[in-house]
């Protein structure tokens, strides 16, 4: 590698827009996805990138195989796999807490090597859930092992998580710009990391059995423990009491009220429901108007209810005859969810989002940073992170989640179940797994079948696939894609390697430059996401091996096991999940996820090491 290679004009605008985008990121002002499209533009408009090539990122085989998983994932948790899962889990656990934990996260863990990440995750919140108030034991004692031994299972295929489904396609566009006498770099075989993944699940699993474990709190009061009973809404909320039927009278104050009015009175109960003529509804919008007659489903303490019906001239029952069917619990009840990082929500309150117009749902608290906000509660914004306390028909609540904008992590009936269908998804998942074992057919072909078998076996209706798509993370991945190529076709990459080794003491170990491309790529994952840090540091680290002496496609395996790397802040969407539901703080975070991503390090680079052993 030639260390006095010029810094051309292009080599300058594609290492701009890489310091571009790492500041847009880092500050966060605009939503990753529109960075990226930015980005894409901008390689398009100076020429870096082909016109012809630009958009080769939306239609390549990592993006396909990313949108597979997800939907596969959604065609095994609408067979009920997950209800099963939590049953076994509890029976083989016999009430031991150390086993409850260990076969929960080992089993999370294998999951999350055929399924993406953050899927794992949404669907084993409600698992943890239904764990934890069956047994006692705080959420926050199992969300966090869940959620590292997910991100380590992850390394166990080339499936995995997305930075592994990229490096495929990273290797395949590096061997375009390899220089004269280069081997050609092959792309991995499914599961090619297996024994990799084994090695950094079990190192998890041990982590948090002899030391990480000791430093999780132990209060179940500190975190959230969903659980759909009075008793527990009322410890962690204040939101306690009956539902009350309040008539509304010709006397009344609140005739020609809007409900919005009504509930900002001084000692208003939380009004649930309403009955206007023949029309009744639960969450009825803000603008929804009270006349003589009407009927108001109240919540509160019975003499708090009392106190404002007598003072609003309201006849009180405590029986309810307009709203029994409305407030039956295998219908409507409480429940809690918490906002991911891709949502919509972020930076918009509950009345901008319109939640009971548009969605039948009521917003009754916020739980932020371990502090509970019930005050004026729908005129705050919402954060990621945040989790939410809501009252809903349990349909309605399933149609909104459908939209992914919140994750429900409280058990309740969901939509339609096919549980007759779990043998067939079984069936088409191994054919899948099978195919794509096969060296013949690529992995995106095989994972597209089995999505294709699942909707022909009537798993999944084609728009539950359609919604099973996180299309944020995928117009991500597309969008960034190109700004790799350009990095390796420029040279710019290879000018970075080159300077780098010629300022680097001579005879230095490869493992050492192995552990600081580990490094530097788990930094810039903190900063720029997953997706973004394995294409910037994958053409690097190929370039840096050549000018080495390394093996290009271990330094690469690196890059992308050690984007998954970050186990201490939200710009990991598996992360960010959690710290709402079990009240991790931030200090928390680093003092259990920082010592584990050292661990991280280490292993990955030893198992790679022995893993290309002679090549």
């Amino acid at each position: 590698m030639d260390s006095a290679l010029i810094l051309t004009a292009d080599m300058k605008l594609v290492l701009g827009l890489v310091g571009l985008t790492m500041a847009l990121f880092l500050f966060d002002r605009i939503r990753a996805d529109v960075v990226a499209l930015v980005v894409l533009v901008l390689l398009g408009l100076t020429g870096l990138v082909a016109p012809e090539d630009l958009f080769g990122g939306f239609s390549g085989g990592a993006v396909i195989s990313v949108i597979s998983t997800m939907i596969l994932g959604a065609g095994l948790e609408r067979t009920g796999a997950l209800n099963r899962l939590a049953g076994w889990l509890l029976r083989r656990a016999h009430g031991v807490e150390q086993r409850l934990l260990l076969l929960t996260t080992a089993v999370a863990g294998l999951n999350s090597s055929i399924m993406q990440n953050p899927s794992v995750m949404a669907l084993y919140l409600p698992v943890a859930s239904r764990l934890s108030s069956r047994t006692g034991l705080a959420l926050s004692r199992l969300l966090l092992p869940i959620a590292a031994a997910i991100v380590m299972g992850g390394a166990l295929t080339m499936v995995g998580n997305s930075p592994l489904i990229l490096l495929n396609d990273l290797l395949v566009s590096a061997n375009s710009n390899l220089p004269s006498g280069a081997a050609t770099l092959e792309p991995l075989r499914m599961f090619a990391p297996l024994p990799i993944g084994l090695a950094l699940l079990g190192a998890s699993l041990l982590y948090f059995r002899y030391y990480g474990d000791k430093r999780l709190s132990d209060e179940s009061e500190g975190g959230v423990t969903p659980a759909r009973t009075e008793s527990y809404f009322a410890r962690a909320y204040g939101i306690e009491g009956d539902v009350f039927e309040l008539t509304v009278s010709a006397d009344s104050p609140l005739v020609g009220m809007s409900l919005g009015e009504a509930e900002s009175l001084r000692g208003a109960p939380l009004l649930l429901a309403l009955k206007t003529g023949n029309e009744s509804r639960l969450a009825p919008p803000a603008d929804a108007r009270i006349w003589v007659g009407s009927v108001l489903g109240a919540m509160g303490p019975r003499d708090k209810v009392a106190d404002f019906a007598q003072n609003q001239f309201l006849r009180m029952s405590t029986r309810l005859r307009e709203f029994r069917d409305l407030f039956n619990p295998s219908r409507a009840g409480i429940s809690e969810a918490v906002v991911p990082p891709t949502s919509k929500f972020i930076g918009k309150t509950s009345a901008d989002l319109q939640l009971r117009k548009q969605s039948g749902i009521s917003l009754l608290a916020i739980n932020r940073d371990k502090d509970v906000i019930r005050d004026n509660v729908r005129q705050v914004p919402l954060r990621a992170g945040d989790m939410l306390v809501l009252h809903s028909i349990w349909q309605d609540l399933g149609e909104a989640a459908a939209a992914k904008d919140f994750v429900v992590v409280t058990d309740y009936p969901k939509g339609e179940q096919r549980p007759h269908k779990f043998k067939i998804a079984m069936t088409i998942f191994a054919i899948t797994m099978l195919l794509a074992l096969s060296s013949r057919i690529p992995v995106s072909i095989a994972l597209m079948t089995g999505v294709a078998g699942m909707l022909i076996a009537g798993v999944l209706h084609i728009d539950e696939a359609y919604a099973a798509i996180n299309w944020k993370t995928v117009f991500l991945m597309a969008c960034l894609i190109p700004l790799g190529w350009a990095m390796d076709s420029s040279g710019a990459a290879a000018w970075i390697a080159g300077h780098t080794i010629a300022r680097l003491p001579e005879g230095l170990p490869v493992w050492v430059l192995e552990i600081a491309v580990g490094v530097l790529t788990t930094s810039f994952a903190l900063v720029i996401s997953h997706v973004g840090a394995t294409i910037v540091m994958v053409p690097m680290a190929v370039n840096l091996a050549l000018a080495a002496g390394g093996n290009p496609t271990a330094f690469a395996l690196i890059v992308a096991l050690s984007a998954s790397n970050n186990f201490m802040t939200a710009s990991n969407p598996v992360m960010s999940m959690i710290t709402g539901p079990a009240g991790y703080t931030s200090k928390e975070l680093w003092k259990i996820g920082g010592p584990l991503a050292l661990i991280y390090i280490a292993i990955t680079v030893l198992a790679v090491n022995v893993m290309f052993w002679g090549k």
